[in-house]
């Protein structure tokens, strides 16, 4: 295999802008096929950025000669089916977040993976971004000391969560998306604290549920892992305009590094420091890591975000909101 021809399945919002028109800028990558259910869309899609071919069948793509790796980008409820599908047919897949609806479905995934010839990366696309890059230099770096604890706070307004119309928004419906905008915004910051420290040992969560959408409106969640690190964040959607907020801060023993999930800073205070990093992110967001995964498929490198890692979130994800399989196939 000298490039990596891909399909993808779920063109819509994330493969507008922050991920598919990378597969065509990465070195040894190709798109060839987009899929959409919707006709006039995929078609539109297609057109618009160059994509020789379109259907709205998977199937087309899963089983074209031609195409050897899947991009799969539509709501959790069909993770399982395509991605499932995709490794029977041996192709490679890269898969957004979350994994599945849930741990029983992502565990399938894995166990199918472990017999096909094809390799699952997750898009867990901040991992290869600038300023989180940067938190894990100054981490491995002992910048701010030994690492104590970690505060997270997501607080978004309830206009979202509240006003939308359920019919039109995926993600305030469990059974499409597992769990509300929790499971669409932690999957980032889960990630990138394993990603930073490691394996959990143990975890809890407190929720609060909406009484209309029947999703968690307030998410408090609390992580020790396995190195010593404490680690408290508290997700909630029903906040006012004036109170919204995303910040994380790590503390360490000699001072602390906060950095905005959506942002480009890194704000490193110490008693001799006091400097804030900043960087440019790439147009499409998920370049660096579909470059990542590129070289991975090929052999060039290791997994930038393993299917075990994914597991290993939706698990978190489930252990925090309380949710223990509801929406299982």
């Amino acid at each position: 295999m000298k490039e990596i021809n891909w399909g993808i399945i779920g063109c819509g919002d994330v493969a507008e802008v922050k991920s598919g028109p990378a597969f065509q800028k990465v070195e040894n990558s190709n798109l060839l096929m987009v899929m959409r259910r919707n006709e006039a869309k995929v078609k539109d899609f297609a057109q618009r950025h160059e994509v020789p071919l379109w259907t709205t069948n998977a199937d087309d793509i899963i089983q074209d000669p031609y195409i050897n790796a899947v991009y799969i980008a539509t709501p959790p409820s069909s993770h399982l089916t395509y991605t499932i599908q995709a490794l029977k047919a041996n192709k490679n897949v890269y898969l957004e977040k979350p994994m599945a609806l849930n741990p029983n479905e992502a565990n399938q995934i894995c166990e199918v993976l472990v017999n096909s010839t094809g390799k699952l990366t997750m898009a867990h696309y901040r991992r290869k971004l600038p300023a989180f890059l940067k938190v894990k230099e100054l981490l491995e770096i002992n910048a701010i000391g030994n690492v104590l604890h970690v505060g997270l706070q997501v607080l978004q307004s309830k206009n979202e969560l509240f006003t939308s119309d359920k019919k039109e928004n995926w993600r305030i419906q469990p059974e499409i998306s597992g769990g509300g905008y929790f499971y669409d915004l932690a999957p980032h910051h889960i990630d990138l604290m394993l990603h930073f420290f490691g394996e959990i040992d143990q975890m809890h969560g407190f929720t609060k549920q909406s009484n209309k959408n029947h999703v968690k409106e307030i998410v408090n969640g609390v992580l020790s892992f396995k190195n010593g690190v404490q680690f408290q964040g508290i997700w909630n959607f029903n906040v006012s305009e004036v109170d919204q907020k995303d910040q994380c801060i790590i503390y360490g023993t000699e001072g602390s590094i906060a950095f905005s999930f959506f942002g480009s800073k890194v704000h490193l205070n110490t008693e001799i420091d006091n400097i804030e990093y900043k960087f440019n992110n790439p147009k499409h967001v998920q370049e660096p890591m579909i470059k990542a995964t590129v070289d991975y498929f090929l052999g060039y490198s290791k997994n930038p975000c393993s299917a075990l890692d994914g597991l290993t979130v939706m698990n978190t994800l489930e252990q925090l909101s309380g949710n223990k399989d509801k929406f299982s196939n």
